[in-house]
């Protein structure tokens, strides 16, 4: 093994506590979609005492942490804005607690997923140490507003910030393997049209709720014929919410929408999964179209995009996905787990719209994402630590 390799193996487990200690200082700092300021100026702070060669906050709020100044961009990203707690009854001990104890960080937030940004600030301490002086600029990104609208803060850093990165590592939840790639996905609502009449005479009117169930039902059975892909698994379509109105509870509905969650396979578009639904509501007053996300970010900045976050999948031999497996066996001597996400990541616009390589290693198991009891592994956070530091010497090697 390379000497550089066990070098950074040391300073991980010698930095293990430090970036234990630096997630717990996230966790106990509540930061939902839109209210992420605390917990990005305390990243910020943790940057700048890691010694990082420059740290700023963009106009949407993305903390930018950078080491380098190469040609070649590698940006890691993970986003710092979480899910609320949900039914506190469900939780065995206070969601922002970050409390350290028995091998493990607690809290919300730990796999979902500030327990990556943690573990890159430490492989920013680690390089530093080294004296990482390589062709290759390093941006450390811990984003915002994530889980209202994947993507959406690496719209803004490369359309607004004109940073467009060579290479990606996302630092969401993998359990330490290497994922390449994973379902897209988007949010359609159809919306129907009725007529209201009293409701002593329902024959009078045209009511919205049938003609909206009679869709649902049709959606139910389209759902089982969505595409199949050999590694990203078969497209879905639910509804996630049905919506009436009526003049009263005595009269015919004559309004009605769905919410459709539709998640993307291989080969799937924006277009098809339109086309799908408008052959469904052919002949009815009705219409399909695809939502838009636009919100206030806490630095009052106003800024959104169209709810579609296309698939994507990099190949096993591509050279970001070879360059992962190499950094993985260099440190540790062994083979990593190559794999994909069951849900989605920033990678919807990183590699869906931007076509930037990009790989997901990150600490902790994501069935933990969104749910009660929220934990990760100390021993994942200085694994994940050590790899991204790896990553950065390997692939200047591959160069």
């Amino acid at each position: 093994m390379n000497a550089i390799y066990n070098e950074i193996n040391e300073l991980a487990e010698k930095y293990k506590d430090y970036t234990a200690t630096n997630l717990s200082k996230l966790v106990r700092i509540k930061s939902v979609s839109l209210e992420e300021k605390e917990v990005q100026l305390e990243l910020k702070r943790q940057m700048e005492e890691a010694g990082f060669d420059e740290v700023r906050i963009d106009g949407l709020g993305n903390v930018i942490g950078r080491i380098g100044n190469g040609k070649k961009i590698l940006a890691i990203d993970g986003h710092m804005d979480t899910v609320d707690f949900g039914n506190l009854e469900n939780w065995d001990f206070d969601p922002l607690s970050g409390e350290i104890k028995d091998g493990y960080v607690y809290g919300r937030g730990t796999v979902d997923q500030e327990g990556g940004p943690a573990a890159f600030v430490t492989s920013g301490k680690i390089l530093k140490e080294l004296g990482f002086d390589k062709d290759l600029t390093i941006y450390f990104v811990g984003s915002v507003m994530e889980e209202d609208c994947d993507g959406l803060c690496w719209k803004y850093i490369v359309e607004e910030e004109k940073i467009k990165p060579d290479f990606a590592i996302s630092t969401e939840p993998t359990n330490l393997n290497i994922y390449r790639g994973h379902r897209g996905r988007m949010e359609i609502r159809v919306t129907f049209k009725g007529v209201s009449s009293h409701g002593s005479a329902p024959e009078r009117g045209k009511n919205a709720v049938y003609m909206a169930s009679k869709i649902a039902l049709e959606i139910e059975k389209l759902n089982e014929r969505l595409s199949y892909d050999e590694f990203l698994g078969k497209g879905s379509v639910t509804i996630s919410e049905f919506k009436s109105g009526s003049p009263s509870l005595c009269a015919v509905a004559d309004y009605a929408h769905l919410h459709l969650d539709r998640r993307l396979t291989w080969g799937e578009t924006k277009e098809s999964a339109v086309a799908e639904i408008e052959e469904l509501i052919k002949g009815m007053d009705a219409k399909v179209e695809v939502l838009q996300y636009e919100e206030i970010a806490y630095t009052g900045k106003k800024y959104g995009m169209e709810k579609y976050y296309p698939t994507w999948k990099m190949e096993e031999n591509h050279e970001i996905v070879q360059t992962g497996v190499k950094a993985y066996e260099s440190l540790f001597n062994a083979t990593p787990k190559v794999d994909k996400w069951t849900f989605s990541t920033n990678g919807v616009t990183i590699n869906g719209f931007y076509k930037i390589p990009i790989i997901g290693f990150g600490p902790g198991n994501e069935v933990l994402a969104h749910a009660p009891n929220e934990k990760v592994p100390v021993e994942d956070l200085k694994i994940a630590s050590a790899f991204y530091a790896a990553f950065a010497y390997k692939l200047v090697e591959s160069e």
